[in-house]
């Protein structure tokens, strides 16, 4: 194993067909207003989590919630969970900011996202 720990899951997107109504939903179960609020995505940040809204799955075809695991190294933890046996499904790439983002499927088809913040 190498020196990459998790941080823990702080990060999980839900795939929505409803973008609108999603929105009120969260905000309700939430208690907070999103952080971000654009068409394409929608972001609420409570207690220590960020819970995001993407509709119809966005560009990734999500098809069910999606945890992201923090990671201080993605590319080392990628290394080392693919060694160990899961398939990449989303290559690492640049969300934004900095944000690098990963998901790979566990030999028993489940996803699992990694984040690395800038």
């Amino acid at each position: 194993m190498s020196g990459s720990s998790t941080q823990g899951i702080k990060t999980v997107l839900h795939p929505v067909s409803d973008l609108a109504t999603a929105k009120e939903v969260y905000a309700a179960l939430l208690g907070v207003p999103p952080q971000t609020d654009e068409s394409y995505y929608v972001g609420f940040e409570a207690a220590g989590q960020h819970i995001g809204l993407v509709p119809g799955g966005g560009p990734q075809g999500m098809t069910s919630p999606v945890a992201y695991w923090h990671v201080p190294d993605l590319k080392a933890k990628l290394a080392e969970v693919t060694a160990a046996g899961a398939t990449v499904k989303e290559p690492a790439h640049d969300v934004g900011g900095g944000r690098l983002v990963a998901t790979v499927t566990d030999p028993d088809g489940n996803v699992l996202g990694l984040l690395q913040d800038r």
